[in-house]
């Protein structure tokens, strides 16, 4: 009789840390890349406008909107597969986008990938919770965290070379290319899923997703349609209906997609609020900033990508220092809140000192800050909020984490490209020259006028962004507060009682009914 594989923990956990590291550097880079390439593809394929950020909004909105599905869908078949499969997913997108002949297609592509990346996120954070406990994971999550970093910081300066060196399908490609190296990878890993398999809860699944599409669509075309247009109306009040389904569908689930207890736990719901309001401080900035730089200084892509590192490269080394900090006994709390204030500074800064013609030395300060408070809760979110459920809801937690972060991205985008291309409208009087300023698309004897205009835009946004970050601070930090009758110290998750699989099949389960659904 073949010997019974042991735990995933047990099993090369180094390898399976390398692998899904290898998934959280790619992806990041690819989203953070492929804005520096926006003005290129809008002039390539003649768009602007909602079609043109659909390439990004389309990718975030996928993404988040499957989150939750596949970490249901990890404790479910496996989070190995779901990880594999979301890889192969992305990968077949971005190679279709890398050919694509107009905008329509390149959405759709892009739009593909999403789905897959949301198998990468939510499969590689379960798998790396039932991998390693207690510092050990502090120390992972936030390894994953610089990790990710670096693929935000490099990702808009290799972009930025590859799309000046050999334009914008090269970069798609190269990001094909490395899919299929994770794939491949992938084959090395052990597997793992929860004890007491779950049924998928195909009505909360279908509902979600269509809410979260809803809503999105109807944001993306507040900018040009107007807020009170019928295609603006009519898909938000829908999605908003559906959303109140979905909460009703998994009251009465037997076996819900996501358990409701969890959004009732509030030290983790603060972890989540956290997450949200850095997206809220940083996304904006990421994914608009380097076309602001094209278009209103007149940069190439490769000069904005390498000022964008002036953001991103505090992330190589923040999140270890925060996980650092953490394992020595500093409140995480206290760092979240930290985090979310130096972010709000950022965004005030970036307020008082932009103009066109900015050079790097003047906008150093505040980007340096945003990039700062995003590091410093990379990593560091999801080891907490991962510390307080049991393994059986690991891909769960996972998905709702991942799904509400990348929903807040993605929901960020799209309100950010819709503000940017109203605000300008108010000043310009004219919808399609607003949706050509939103996209760098400045040339011509009127540049400094729109430039001007297009800076007006960037500061009252990023002044209602510095506000909003203000107030989180305070309530993420309150709702971090622990219960005044239980003790400061959180809950180290208990040793899973492995439950092996047949023989051979490298393959483990964890016990179920010695992890609470909730930890305090």
């Amino acid at each position: 009789m073949k010997p019974i594989r042991p735990a995933i923990r047990a099993h090369r956990p180094q390898l399976t840390l390398l692998i899904v590291l290898l998934g959280y550097l790619t992806f990041p880079m690819s989203m953070s890349g492929t804005t520096i390439a926006l003005p290129e593809i809008g002039r390539d394929l003649d768009a602007s406008g909602a079609s043109l950020q659909w390439v990004v909004t389309g990718y975030f909105l996928t993404a988040s909107a499957f989150m939750l599905v596949a970490g249901s869908l990890g404790d479910l078949f496996g989070r190995r597969k779901v990880y594999a499969t979301g890889a192969a997913v992305y990968t077949a997108g971005t190679l279709v986008a890398s050919a694509a002949p107009d905008i329509l297609v390149l959405d759709a592509a892009r739009t593909l990938s999403g789905i897959g990346a949301a198998g990468v996120m939510a499969g590689g954070g379960a798998i790396l919770a039932t991998a390693f406990e207690g510092p050990a994971r502090t120390k992972v999550f936030a390894t994953v965290g610089t990790v990710a970093g670096i693929g935000i910081a490099v990702g808009p300066t290799v972009s930025g070379a590859l799309v000046g060196a050999f334009g914008w399908r090269t970069a798609f490609l190269v990001f094909a290319v490395a899919g299929v190296v994770i794939v491949s990878a992938t084959f090395l890993m052990s597997e793992s899923r929860a004890t007491a398999r779950p049924h998928l809860d195909k009505a909360g699944a279908v509902t979600f997703i269509a809410a979260l599409g809803l809503v999105m669509f109807a944001v993306t075309q507040g900018g040009q349609a107007g807020w009170a247009s019928p295609r603006v109306l009519a898909p938000l009040l829908g999605g908003l209906a559906l959303i109140a389904l979905f909460v009703r569908v998994e009251r009465r689930a037997a076996r819900p997609m996501l358990d409701l207890a969890l959004l009732r736990n509030r030290r983790f719901m603060g972890w989540i609020v956290g997450a949200t309001s850095v997206a809220i401080g940083s996304t904006g900035v990421m994914i608009f900033f380097p076309t602001y730089l094209q278009g209103a200084n007149g940069l190439t892509a490769g000069d904005a990508g390498l000022a964008m590192l002036m953001m991103t490269a505090p992330v190589f080394v923040v999140p270890q220092i925060g996980g650092r900090l953490v394992n020595r006994g500093v409140p995480p709390r206290h760092l979240l809140g930290t985090a979310l204030l130096l972010s709000a500074a950022g965004n005030a800064l970036l307020v008082l000192l932009l103009h066109p013609g900015a050079g790097a030395a003047t906008l150093a300060a505040p980007l340096i800050l945003i990039g700062v408070a995003g590091g410093l809760s990379m990593g560091l979110v999801d080891a907490q909020a991962m510390s307080m459920v049991g393994r059986e809801q690991v891909g769960m937690a996972s998905g709702l984490l991942n799904t509400i972060r990348a929903g807040s991205n993605s929901l960020v985008l799209a309100i950010f490209g819709a503000a940017l291309i109203t605000l300008v409208q108010t000043r310009v009087g004219d919808a399609a020259l607003a949706a050509d300023v939103a996209a760098g698309k400045l040339a011509g004897p009127r540049h400094a006028e729109l430039a001007g205009q297009f800076t007006y835009a960037w500061q009252v946004a990023l002044t209602l962004v510095a506000l909003t970050l203000a107030v989180a601070a305070v309530l993420v930090h309150r709702m971090l507060a622990p219960s005044k009758d239980r003790p400061a110290a959180p809950h180290v998750p208990a040793e899973p009682v492995a439950t092996p699989l047949p023989a051979g099949s490298g393959e483990v389960r964890e016990g179920g009914d010695k992890h609470p659904a909730l930890r305090p």
